[in-house]
């Protein structure tokens, strides 16, 4: 589902595998060679919240969240990843945790608003989705129930 929103349309789209090698290779030789700089586990936690697999997007807020503990200067470009990576994971809460971080400090910053109109429209359509859930189990229950009764009168 293409967004509307300029600012969050790479939240909504995904790293082609080519491109998401080649920041993997990088990542891995400089693993072989004893010392990751920030900057090859930056791109390659980014390419993977970027990916369309749920268990590479995972991986991807790790490696960011790694950095985001270990080196405060580099906070702020990891905040909004996590977002997105957290968004893309559809753990709301999280998603909105870390947007809101990048949101105190840069109040103007249009990849995150854009970003919290897409969790905010994302928690509203969930909460439908489980309302419809919720009514449709009430109304089965009903209907058993009502069968039971009915037969249990007979």
């Amino acid at each position: 589902m293409p967004t509307e929103l300029p600012y969050a349309a790479e939240a909504e789209t995904s790293l082609a595998p080519e491109e998401l090698d080649v920041l993997r290779s990088q990542y891995y030789k400089e693993i072989e060679q004893g010392h990751v700089t920030t900057q090859s586990k930056f791109n390659y936690g980014w390419g993977l919240v970027k990916s369309s697999t749920a268990e590479q997007q995972t991986e991807g807020v790790k490696l960011l969240q790694e950095i985001y503990s270990a080196s405060p200067a580099h906070r702020r470009e990891c905040t909004y990843y996590i977002a997105v990576g957290y968004y893309k994971l559809r753990n709301y809460t999280y998603a909105r945790k870390f947007n809101d971080l990048l949101l105190a400090v840069e109040p103007e910053n249009m990849q995150a608003q854009s970003l919290r109109q897409l969790i905010e429209r994302a928690v509203t359509r969930d909460g439908y989705i489980g309302l419809g859930i919720l009514a449709g189990a009430t109304a089965l229950t009903g209907v058993v129930l009502a069968s039971v009764w009915k037969r249990a009168r007979k």
